[in-house]
């Protein structure tokens, strides 16, 4: 049976951060090859609402759908500071079901053959930005939801960054980023968490 395509969406999402409520009567809807920018600036809610879409919070209204496995990229990486960072992904690859040799195509791919030896807490933030990414590709999840993807990336890492979204979404996968940097993907829709933001008597309310 052929699984059906990947879709995401939001309708009429709110979502507070302790008593502050970031935006509300947020929606979007985005069907297979789609990928859509978040922008903003920090402390807006950009972070809050891919942990909404996620699952990882409840929002204070409104509901997301999503059809298809989830790969997240976040600030935490998830990968033991104490582990070579080889065996670290090698951790992750067992639970997320990736074959070995599709590991090590990712490590080629992210530039970090020469760095599977290095403890990860010896890693740079870039590096391990790097490895965060070799994890969510080698998911192979059809649904995206990357935050901050460029933050600590020099700008070949950043080109890549976008080339891997562009091939992902080619592929009929769909992506949820959140950036404060701009990313090179034809067809990439946008919006601004701040057009979201409650007007101060909400915000009080």
């Amino acid at each position: 049976m052929q699984a059906p395509s990947p879709a995401l969406s939001a309708h009429d999402l709110a979502c507070r951060r302790g008593d502050r409520l970031l935006f509300r009567r947020l929606s979007f809807a985005l069907d297979t090859g789609a990928a859509c920018h978040v922008t903003g600036a920090n402390g807006a809610g950009k972070t809050t609402l891919i942990r909404a879409v996620a699952g990882l919070t409840t929002p204070y209204a409104g509901e997301v759908r999503r059809t298809g496995a989830l790969a997240l990229l976040d600030e935490r990486t998830g990968l033991d500071p104490d582990m070579p960072l080889g065996l670290a992904l090698a951790f992750w690859a067992k639970i997320d079901a990736v074959e070995h040799l599709a590991l090590e195509s990712c490590c080629d791919r992210l530039g970090l053959g020469n760095l599977l030896e290095v403890p990860v807490r010896y890693l740079s933030t870039g590096q391990k930005k790097r490895a965060a990414l070799a994890r969510v590709l080698g998911q192979a999840a059809p649904v995206w939801l990357l935050d901050e993807p460029l933050s600590g990336l020099d700008t070949a890492s950043q080109a890549l960054v976008s080339r891997l979204v562009r091939e992902h979404c080619d592929g009929g996968g769909i992506a949820l980023i959140a950036s404060h940097q701009p990313l090179d993907v034809p067809g990439m829709t946008a919006f601004a968490i701040e057009d979201f933001a409650p007007t101060p008597a909400e915000a009080d309310a």
